[in-house]
């Protein structure tokens, strides 16, 4: 819900998947995708980390889709930010990547990052996405206007902590009609007598007691950059010039596209049923003049798989 905000000069040289995507996100799709340790002990939650990003393949530019946000209104874009030197710069400030981890329980699962700024607002969580039931009865599948969405669960890091279903159930009424509704576990309603420390409040009481397991191992940090670095030297040798959305919006409507491609209407809150759509994604252009700016951080984790019992999509932002 905002942008750089005096930070253009420090943003500039790094950008968006340098200063979110491979680190945060990817260090939360990790515990997400990660088997259960054998203890709480950094070396053992460590291990299942690093098992989770040695099966994940280098990112390529079919698969991530990157934007750079332009003035709406008031609102400037990031070319117009006073601490941003370059206005030809080609830095990301959103951008899209799905990963997939190769092995037996997770194949064929997309986990999609989603991160940028100036977007419709400002929250960080996984969203997990189920599959309908098979051969669902008609009247059930017509029941809701739009189609019926697909259940799921959502765990809101922040802002205010939660964890929330989101379910169909039947409109009260005489008549037949469905309805996506919240099941919602707020921590701060339900700890009422309970502080709930800030993020770094937490990693500093960790480093005074010793505490590494939320802290990152040399070797996790070495197989994440192997992730994302292919394709950060194939941005900048082939000028990949970023999509330009607009302030407070979504993202660029190239995100939609690359959604489609892996069976879902749009990355994020609100996700509906899974769609058969094939959509060819526009070669990424090249040394056209740059329009864009935004700040905001989310993240995606998004799967679809035939398997009954997986998660049909994950989304964290």
């Amino acid at each position: 819900d905002f942008g750089t905000q005096g930070r253009g000069g420090y943003f500039d040289e790094y950008g968006i998947i340098r200063d979110v995507l491979q680190n945060h996100l990817l260090q939360v799709m990790a515990l997400v995708a990660m088997e259960q340790p054998l203890s709480f002990s950094a070396g053992d939650i460590r291990a299942e980390k690093l098992k989770v990003l040695k099966c994940v393949q280098p990112l390529t530019l079919d698969t991530l889709c990157t934007g750079q946000y332009v003035r709406c209104g008031n609102s400037p874009g990031y070319l117009e930010e006073p601490t941003v030197v370059d206005k030809q710069s080609r830095t990301e400030t959103f951008a899209a990547a799905v990963l997939h981890v190769h092995n037996p329980r997770w194949e064929g699962v997309p986990f999609v990052l989603k991160a940028g700024k100036a977007l419709t607002d400002r929250k960080a969580e996984v969203r997990i996405q189920f599959h309908n039931v098979p051969g669902v009865i008609s009247d059930l599948a017509n029941s809701c206007p739009g189609g019926l969405p697909a259940n799921e669960l959502v765990v809101r890091l922040q802002p205010e902590e939660t964890i929330y279903w989101k379910v169909q159930n039947k409109v009260p009424g005489l008549g037949f009609e469905t309805n996506q509704i919240r099941m919602d576990l707020l921590y701060a309603t339900k700890f009422q007598q309970r502080k709930l420390p800030e993020a770094y409040e937490r990693l500093l009481l960790d480093v005074l007691a010793g505490q590494s397991s939320n802290f990152v191992s040399a070797e996790e940090l070495i197989h994440s950059w192997a992730i994302f670095t292919p394709v950060l030297h194939q941005l900048r040798e082939e000028k990949v010039v970023p999509e330009p959305y607009p302030y407070g919006s979504r993202g660029p409507p190239g995100a939609d596209e690359l959604a489609s491609r892996f069976g879902m209407q749009k990355f994020g809150g609100g996700l509906h049923t899974a769609i058969d759509a094939r959509v060819t994604t526009a070669a990424p252009k090249r040394d056209a003049p740059p329009t864009a700016e935004v700040a905001s951080a989310m993240l995606a984790l998004e799967g679809r798989h035939g398997a009954p019992r997986k998660p049909s999509s994950f989304t964290n932002g």
